[in-house]
């Protein structure tokens, strides 16, 4: 079974008004400006791939490619099989970001999660892309939904599923807690800030789970949701975000 994210009747009403006036005023590129696109073929090329030297495990841009970074050393019984970023956290993709998180764009939703669909289809994926049972966004708090109109996560889990096949599970994790806003914080002070703020269905039980985030800096938020998924039953859970630091963060 897929769910369909559920919108605020104000980002429902955006969305109609905004496809209306589309025909009257078509899209502009929210980079350039460019008509016709909201994110121009040009600026879309501009996005700067994640290279191939990173920890194969945790997806960490390296100096050179490495089996297991020192990260990934320090925290062996890791809950996150493997994660990977479609991109680097630099312009245009992390403007692209911005806008969509905090500047109301909910319709850069779509045409962003085809990095997804692409970093999906790269070789290493090859031994699970087909095990994946679901693909689960990672939750806001009520309260954070409730102000933002919609999660910015789930609307580009929505365009990987739709892409991709796998079905979308909106349902599987929960935040329970409302935590403080990982910007600024040191990677001790983001797990910390997230411990037990996820909780997940007993519907995880023997399915392999594809986590899905827009950004992914130290792996806190991550973690803290393959951990509350795989202590429900889930028998492996690998994550996949929009944007990764061009440095390892430690």
């Amino acid at each position: 079974m897929s769910f369909v994210p559920s919108l605020t009747p104000a980002t429902l009403l955006r969305q109609l008004t905004s496809a209306s006036l589309d025909l009257i005023f078509p899209p502009a590129c929210a980079s350039c400006g460019c008509i016709g696109h909201l994110i121009c073929p040009r600026c879309a090329q501009l996005v700067e791939p994640t290279p191939p030297a990173i920890c194969y495990r945790c997806g960490r841009v390296q100096e050179t490619a490495v089996e297991q970074c020192a990260v990934c050393a320090r925290d062996a019984s890791s809950p996150l099989h493997r994660v990977r970023a479609a991109g680097l956290y630099v312009a245009p993709l992390r403007d692209f970001i911005h806008l969509l998180k905090y500047e109301q764009r909910p319709d850069l939703a779509g045409p962003l999660s085809r990095y997804l669909v692409a970093a999906l289809a790269q070789p290493d994926w090859n031994d699970l892309r087909d095990r994946f049972d679901a693909v689960a966004p990672i939750p806001l708090h009520r309260e954070r939904r409730k102000e933002r109109g919609y999660n910015q996560s789930e609307l580009l889990a929505l365009g990987l599923s739709q892409r991709s096949g796998i079905p979308l599970r909106a349902d599987l994790l929960q935040r329970v807690k409302a935590t403080r806003s990982q910007v600024g914080l040191t990677a001790i002070e983001r797990r910390v800030n997230v411990e037990d703020a996820f909780v997940a269905s007993p519907a995880c039980t023997n399915r392999h789970l594809l986590l899905v985030d827009d950004v992914y800096t130290t792996g806190a938020t991550l973690t803290a949701c393959a951990q509350a998924a795989r202590a429900a039953g889930a028998l492996l859970v690998c994550g996949l975000t929009l944007a990764i630091p061009s440095h390892a963060s430690l």
